[in-house]
C-alpha cells in the first residue's frame, strides 16, 4: 500500500546534478526550506505519458501557480543527472525544475518506490504530486495502485484546483504559418505584445498546405487556434483583440 505523507516532513536527501557542465549537489532543504513548492514524480524521463502530458502541463501553468503563492515547480524521477538534463531540453521545460533521484532515496523515503522490474525499469517513482510548505506535505495526490500506469489525479490541473480553485489559467494559441510570410510576423509580433504564449507550426514537407486546409479550411498563412479554436488570419487574431 502507497504512503500518504501529508502532514509530515519530506525526507532529507542530496541530489548529484550537473550544471554548466560541473558537478553540484543539491539538498532537500536548497529546494524546500522557507517555501511552498508542488512537486510532482513520475516513473521515467522521456516514456510517454510523461512526455506527452504530466510534464508539458505543469510547464504551462507553472507562471499560474507562482502567480498564486507557490514559489517552485519540481519534477522528481528515479533517473540520473545526464537524463534529466537531455528531457528538459527536449521538452523546453524551462519553467520546472528537474531533480534526478538517481538513487531513489527521496522516492523511496516518501514511501513512492515501486518495482517495474517487468519492465525493465527496476524501481522506479509511483506517479503523485504533492504540495510541500516550508518542507511539511500539505497534500498529496497519488495515483491509484492498479495495474499499469495510472495518470487521473496527479496532473497539474488537479493540483492548481487545490492551490487555487479560482485560477484563471493561460490562454495558449497555435499558429501555422509559412516562412516569409509578412502576416504571419504580424500575428506573432501582435501576440508577442500582448504577452500570450504560442506555437509555431511551419509549414514543411511533413505539415503541408493540405494538412492546413484539413484542419483550418484555410489555405492561408497564417492560420490563428486558440485552445484548439479556429479564430483565422492575422486580420482575424486583430479583430478578436479589439473585440
Amino acid at each position: 500500500m502507497l504512503e500518504n505523507r501529508e502532514g509530515k516532513r519530506i525526507p532529507n536527501v542530496s541530489f548529484k546534478v550537473i550544471e554548466n557542465g560541473t558537478w553540484k549537489t543539491i539538498t532537500t532543504d536548497d529546494l524546500f526550506k522557507g517555501k511552498k513548492v508542488v512537486v510532482f514524480s513520475l516513473p521515467g524521463a522521456f516514456t510517454p505519458t510523461c512526455s506527452s502530458s504530466h510534464l508539458p502541463r505543469f510547464n504551462e501553468l507553472a507562471n499560474t501557480f507562482k502567480k498564486n503563492g507557490i514559489d517552485d515547480i519540481v519534477c522528481m524521477s528515479v533517473n540520473d543527472t545526464f537524463v534529466m538534463n537531455e528531457w528538459k531540453k527536449d521538452q523546453e521545460a524551462e519553467n520546472v525544475t528537474l531533480i534526478p533521484d538517481g538513487n531513489g532515496e527521496f522516492t523511496e523515503g516518501m514511501g513512492m518506490l515501486v518495482d517495474k522490474s517487468n519492465l525493465g525499469f527496476g524501481k522506479r517513482s509511483w506517479r503523485y504530486s504533492m504540495l510541500v510548505d516550508d518542507g511539511v506535505v500539505k497534500k498529496m495526490f497519488i495515483e491509484p495502485q492498479v495495474d499499469g500506469d495510472p495518470f487521473e489525479v496527479s496532473d497539474a490541473d488537479t493540483m492548481l484546483g487545490y492551490v487555487a480553485p479560482n485560477a484563471e489559467k493561460p490562454k495558449f494559441f497555435t499558429l501555422f504559418t509559412k516562412r516569409g510570410c509578412p502576416h504571419c510576423a504580424r500575428a506573432k509580433k501582435l501576440l508577442q505584445d500582448k504577452g500570450m504564449l504560442y506555437e509555431e507550426i511551419e509549414l514543411s514537407r511533413s505539415v503541408t498546405s493540405r494538412s492546413l486546409r484539413a484542419v483550418s479550411g484555410g489555405a492561408t498563412t497564417p492560420q490563428v487556434f486558440l485552445g484548439g479554436k479556429l479564430i483565422g488570419t492575422a486580420d482575424d487574431l486583430e479583430a478578436y483583440f479589439k473585440g
